[in-house]
């Protein structure tokens, strides 16, 4: 993401002839406790140009093109927006997700700004800072980080997972050697060469394999796309589709 908002910032500034920042401020993302504050920060985003006067409406919304709503409303088709998951929190059938969304949007246009959605971490974590008071005021002192939304147990929670991920992460030669040693291993287990898996192209079998090593490497050890991409051919955003269609295939098996 860095490198796309760099890229774009000095591409605006060579076309328009000026200098400085584009962008107000750098690009953040937070894990979000699901149960808790998922639809209510996607409805707190994609309100954004509604309470900023950037469109009138709710119908000024649906076709207004810098946001997802329009995806979710069926109005615009954003290949890399997840959609499906989004509306089927309102419903299993699409139709009546769209409906439920939109009146959820309805409900929430005239809420203003919500800073237990994008305040600093414990506020965030808390649920607003008159949550923080009521509890510290009962001697209640919950986990908090700005990166995460969600409660004091979910925070927590989190931290614990990416300390066992920090502990996972190996150095140089190591990783090289783990990369090599899981690709090798899957390969083998589904009757694919290496080569064949570099060379392979868009083959559904050798797409799939791809698929399984870049979710081994990426979710067990915390390898990067970029350099998963490296060592199976491919570019990252393929790696990114590969692991958004693996997580979708693996919740359809839980649910």
């Amino acid at each position: 993401m860095r490198r796309l908002m760099s890229g774009y910032s000095q591409a605006f500034n060579r076309r328009h002839k000026r200098n400085g920042h584009l962008f107000q401020n750098r690009y953040k993302s937070i894990v979000c406790d699901q149960e808790t504050y998922l639809l209510e920060l996607v409805r707190y985003i994609h309100l954004d140009p509604l309470r900023a006067g950037v469109v009138e409406d709710l119908a000024g919304l649906d076709g207004y093109r810098w946001s997802g709503h329009g995806a979710l409303m069926g109005k615009r088709k954003n290949d890399w927006q997840e959609r499906a998951y989004v509306l089927h929190q309102f419903h299993r059938n699409e139709k009546e997700g769209v409906r439920s969304y939109r009146r959820f949007m309805e409900e929430g246009k005239d809420q203003g700004r919500r800073p237990e959605l994008v305040g600093g971490g414990l506020v965030r974590s808390m649920g607003g800072w008159s949550r923080v008071v009521s509890l510290r005021s009962k001697g209640v002192i919950g986990e908090h980080d700005s990166r995460i939304l969600g409660g004091g147990d979910f925070v927590a929670e989190i931290l614990k997972e990416a300390e066992q991920r920090v502990t996972r992460y190996l150095p140089g030669r190591k990783r090289e050697a783990l990369i090599r040693k899981v690709t090798q291993e899957i390969c083998q287990e589904e009757g694919v060469g290496k080569q064949e898996l570099i060379w392979g192209g868009k083959a559904r079998r050798v797409s799939g394999v791809r698929a399984k090593v870049a979710w081994e490497l990426n979710r067990q050890y915390g390898i990067s796309m970029a350099e998963i991409a490296r060592h199976v051919g491919v570019c990252t955003s393929a790696i990114a589709n590969a692991l958004r269609k693996t997580e979708l295939e693996k919740n359809k098996l839980i649910k």
